[in-house]
């Protein structure tokens, strides 16, 4: 099958070609696409250069800069105040009734872009046709980013404007606990018709209205969306029914304004004993209409099974994606959200998990939150460096991906349910050994010693640790903070005395999956958060 191709259409936005998620049938598939959560051009500027306006240029610049994707999955706004010419819920609206009714002054910038004329979808279309890649529209069903202004709202008895009218009319009879404060409280409650049906809304309306190649439905943002009341079948049914829905919208409102079949991507937890929780069922949304899944570990990249996991429950015919991230690893706030250390995902991070989720059958790779490399929040989790753009068109080359430095690693991430039992942080006691699994290439390449390493968040240099991998006792080495350069050591690195590294003969063979037996021998425990093994030749 050729690659297909917009036609031109009434509105005049320009036809342009994109390539096709249905790989498996016979289509060029897309390999990476990349999520663009619209809020990162402004919050990644330094505060002392806030003070411009929002414009279609710095819109563009965010998709431009992605250079090397097949798709580009823009998140206008959080799915509560649609961020394009919208009649169901107008900016205009919005703001019209914040001031009359609560006497709330001032427009937020993306708002007042809007306000001028700003339409955000049509330049997604336009700058994609423009690129050549596809465009598609990345909503979140129940982002829950702003209930946790929802007290400090009730308190001086005044809306913030960051949700919309719908959220604040009804958050006590929608919203799922009383907990003010708590995101998994505060967000609405999906067994409510109506909470389904505003969003629904929302969607058909952009979909009715622009040419968009797809629509990926956010799962995480955020992924809580029952209480307790609402019994595991019926999240099944109330979740696979909304996504038929949308697969029967998406068909009709092709066909209106004379385009192919659009695709339909959910971005879910990529932990499969996690996704039933809130009636995820894989199988089931394939066959209600489903052609990408966006196997996502919440904040992170990471690396595991989950792959091939969802391979095996949906089959060859779906696409499937890993999706990375700016960070591996998060440490403790120093001043409230936003404001947590995080470990930079390096390249050769980025280049070894997704050969392995090449290995595992993946279709491609997506990015998720790559802009924040960047200034954000505070100077205190700095310092801060570009995003590592030349890599994206790299990931779907796979014998440039086959020459690359190796990085493997296990993580505690962040206590998140989205990513499940977490194997990290891990205490490992004093004469008492502990294995774990990691997933590796075995391949048939040449490779050097290779470089095991520890990470705790305490000083261990006073410890005496045994390793051993897959049976064989691995020798001891000098603490090393990067053992493959990176631009990256003058952020959250580990301090020497916070390492135990250990050299892994060359020719000790490697399997798909690998154990490491860690047995502390003298000292007190070890309290283990981080293990990499990295081959750097």
């Amino acid at each position: 099958m050729k690659r297909r191709q917009f036609i031109r259409n009434a509105s005049g936005l320009a036809a342009f070609p994109f390539l096709s998620a249905e790989g498996a049938s016979g289509a060029d598939p897309y390999r990476v696409i990349y999520s663009n959560d619209t809020t990162n051009i402004l919050s990644c500027l330094r505060p002392e250069n806030r003070n411009v306006a929002f414009t279609d240029d710095m819109l563009r610049k965010s998709i431009t800069e992605a250079a090397g994707v097949d798709a580009h999955f823009l998140q206008p706004g959080l799915g509560w105040i649609p961020w394009w010419k919208s009649k169901i819920y107008s900016v205009e609206e919005h703001y019209a009734w914040l001031q009359d009714k609560f006497g709330v002054k001032g427009v937020r910038k993306m708002d007042r872009y809007m306000m001028k004329g700003g339409d955000m979808l049509k330049t997604l279309v336009e700058t994609c046709g423009e690129l050549g890649i596809a465009p598609f529209l990345s909503f979140r069903l129940n982002d829950g980013h702003h209930v946790r202004e929802l007290a400090e709202a009730l308190k001086h008895k005044r809306p913030t404007p960051n949700m919309a009218r719908h959220y604040w009319e009804n958050y006590e009879q929608f919203r799922i606990g009383s907990d003010t404060r708590n995101w998994d409280d505060g967000v609405f409650d999906w067994s409510i018709a109506e909470v389904r049906d505003f969003k629904f809304a929302l969607i058909e309306e952009a979909c009715a209205n622009y040419d968009i190649a797809g629509l990926e439905l956010d799962f995480l943002r955020h992924w809580v969306r029952f209480g307790e009341k609402t019994g595991s079948d019926e999240r099944f049914d109330i979740t696979t029914n909304f996504v038929r829905r949308v697969r029967k919208m998406l068909d009709k409102t092709a066909a209106d304004r004379g385009l192919p079949r659009r695709s339909l991507c959910v971005r879910v937890p990529a932990n499969a004993q996690v996704r039933p929780d809130q009636g995820v069922d894989l199988k089931s949304l394939v066959d209600a209409g489903v052609d990408m899944i966006n196997l996502s570990y919440s904040y992170f990249t990471w690396q595991d099974n989950g792959v091939r996991e969802a391979r095996a429950e949906v089959g060859e015919d779906p696409s499937v994606y890993c999706e990375m991230t700016h960070t591996t690893m998060t440490g403790k706030a120093t001043a409230g959200s936003g404001t947590q250390p995080y470990l930079r995902t390096t390249d050769e991070q980025f280049y070894t998990t997704t050969r392995l989720a090449f290995e595992q059958g993946a279709t491609g790779v997506s990015l998720f939150n790559f802009p924040y490399y960047r200034y954000h929040v505070t100077d205190t989790i700095g310092p801060f460096h570009e995003p590592p753009f030349s890599i994206i068109p790299r990931l779907k080359d796979r014998e440039f991906l086959a020459r690359q430095k190796e990085s493997y690693f296990l993580s505690m991430g962040r206590k998140d349910r989205v990513l499940g039992e977490r194997i990290f942080p891990a205490i490992l006691k004093r004469s008492h050994p502990q294995t774990f699994e990691i997933g590796m290439l075995p391949g048939k390449v040449e490779r050097k010693n290779g470089l095991l390493r520890l990470r705790s968040d305490e000083a261990i240099a006073d410890r005496e640790i045994e390793v051993k991998f897959s049976g064989v006792a691995l020798k001891p080495e000098e603490p090393v903070v990067a053992p493959i350069p990176h631009p990256y050591t003058d952020t959250w690195m580990a301090k020497p005395e916070e390492l135990a590294c250990f050299s892994l003969a060359a020719e000790v063979p490697l399997k798909e999956t690998n154990q490491i037996e860690i047995l502390v021998k003298k000292g007190i425990r070890v309290r283990l958060i981080y293990l990499d093994l990295t081959f750097s030749g």
